[in-house]
């Protein structure tokens, strides 16, 4: 915030309400008192890694430190997860890094799927690391539809489980491991041929 408060440039501000009651988890002394700045554009290697890179935007970052968690538990993969912080301006070399050393990216937000600025960064990252990727990008994003009530938005909004499925269907099969939601080849044309 204080970063876009100083700054000349116009800067809209997100901040999830989904993340309102949790406590600092990154830095060891809490939120500091005094005045400080993160830059804007510069995103955060909140986990180092060596299988899989995960960058995330938004509150998606405490899903996608639980999917690496169980990731790095149950099958032994290292996630290294980038928080993005903000998106315009981006710098991109750390994401480059990461994955010239995973060779894979998992992108991730709350926002649709469908047109979503993942899939610039997506298209991006595929742009800019081409040589480097075994795999292309794979976006986990909200379903394509408009956010319904609390009640159901487990079907809505992505999960640790929707990030492992993408995971096993496109990137790195699990072995042992049982898809969930389908997320599939067939199942991505099933859901561009509805529009959902």
């Amino acid at each position: 915030m204080y970063s876009a408060l100083t700054g000349t440039d116009p800067v809209v501000f997100f901040e999830s309400q989904r993340i309102y009651d949790m406590p600092e988890e990154f830095v060891r002394s809490g939120v500091p008192q005094g005045y400080y700045e993160i830059p804007i554009g510069e995103p955060d290697v909140k986990k180092e890694g060596k299988d899989l890179t995960i960058l995330s935007i938004g509150a998606t970052l405490y899903r996608a430190l639980e999917a690496a968690s169980e990731l790095e538990q149950r099958f032994g993969l290292c996630c290294e997860v980038i928080d993005a912080r903000s998106i315009v301006p981006f710098r991109y070399e750390k994401v480059v890094e990461s994955v010239k050393k995973t060779r894979k990216i998992l992108l991730t937000s709350d926002a649709s799927e469908r047109c979503s600025f993942l899939q610039n960064m997506a298209a991006a990252i595929t742009h800019l690391a081409f040589d480097e990727l075994d795999a292309p990008p794979v976006v986990v994003g909200a379903r394509n539809w408009i956010t319904p009530a609390d009640e159901v938005e487990d079907a809505f909004f992505p999960f640790p489980s929707d990030m492992l499925d993408a995971v096993h269907e496109h990137l790195l099969p699990l072995k042992g491991y049982s898809i969930r939601r389908a997320c599939d080849r067939d199942e991505l044309l099933r859901r561009a041929a509805l529009g959902v």
